[in-house]
């Protein structure tokens, strides 16, 4: 006999509202930590709560591997995480530079101690190799990439005397990466919801819509012109507003990308939030997957076209 399964039903107005409601209270949240650490500007507060999110994000992202039943070597993510974000910030906290080798050694570690402790191990066809991938693309992703703020917010060095302390351009600058990249967040999903009809990449991420692209890149030029207009003094370092509107629009670009990027992971690990660390909002990783995209391309924009020779 043949039984008629009922389709799922569309969310009611009333959740829609619940969830809106949840994820508004969790961003006030977010801002209100964020501006209270930017207001004292001192370095281990911006370190601490950098590495609170590298941590909870490895241990997040090893969490949904293990509950798709892949084989990977949590301990040693996690382990090489703190490693990393020992040795980083502490040469940024004691006024040096992190040395240019530091990201290739992390590297090689991390691939040589993934396959040292798959050996213990049968060779079981590609999940051996998986094994090492996942755990090397996770400390890749999360912890390399996401510290490119630690970067940024020290990438004016000599602003101020006191080492306890991050200069004004540093401060501002990773307040300008944060507002153009959630900005970016807030268009796509406040314009998709109201005037969402095209499906952009729906076998990834089927809320995400042309229309909601469109509002992305419009409130990332906002963000990043707003800010600018606001806090000239502060925001001086930008020549020209070329530049500006140039990042601006490759940081909407990227920040798109880092979402469905991790809209991947989620959909090959069959997870719909990474954790649950903020109502309506998700986990860490969810909150970081587009900086860690969009934190790398404002440092190395910096460098090669601002602050070339400076």
């Amino acid at each position: 006999m043949h039984i008629a399964m009922d389709a799922p039903k569309p969310p009611s107005p009333a959740s829609k509202l619940i969830v809106f409601a949840r994820r508004t209270a969790s961003t006030l949240f977010l801002w209100v930590t964020v501006s209270a650490i930017f207001a004292s500007r001192w370095s281990w507060a911006y370190l601490g709560l950098i590495g609170l999110l590298v941590l909870i994000g490895t241990i997040e992202y090893f969490r949904m591997l293990r509950g798709a039943g892949v084989k990977c070597f949590p301990r040693f993510g996690i382990l090489m995480a703190l490693a990393y974000c020992g040795v980083l910030h502490g040469y940024f906290l004691s006024g040096n530079n992190a040395p240019y080798w530091l990201d290739s050694l992390a590297i090689f570690i991390a691939i040589l101690g993934s396959f040292t402790l798959q050996l213990k191990y049968q060779v079981r066809g590609v999940e051996s190799l998986l094994a090492v991938a996942a755990n090397v693309t996770g400390f890749a992703y999360i912890v390399i990439l996401f510290n490119f703020t630690t970067r940024i917010v020290f990438l004016f060095p000599t602003e101020t005397a006191n080492p306890g302390t991050i200069g004004i351009h540093g401060t501002f600058l990773l307040l300008w990466l944060i507002a153009v990249t959630k900005f970016t967040d807030m268009g796509a999903y406040i314009t998709g919801s109201i005037f969402g009809r095209h499906k952009m990449i729906s076998h990834v991420s089927p809320g995400k819509t042309w229309e909601g692209f469109v509002g992305a890149v419009i409130f990332a030029q906002l963000a990043a012109f707003g800010l600018y207009f606001a806090f000239p003094q502060e925001y001086s370092f930008f020549t020209s507003k070329i530049h500006i509107a140039i990042l601006g629009l490759i940081l909407c670009l990227l920040a798109v990308i880092g979402d469905l990027a991790e809209s991947v992971i989620k959909r090959a690990l069959d997870a719909k939030d990474s954790g649950r660390m903020l109502p309506g909002i998700g986990g860490s990783l969810d909150l970081i997957d587009s900086i860690c995209f969009t934190a790398p391309a404002l440092y190395f924009y910096m460098k090669w076209f601002i602050l070339r020779g400076a």
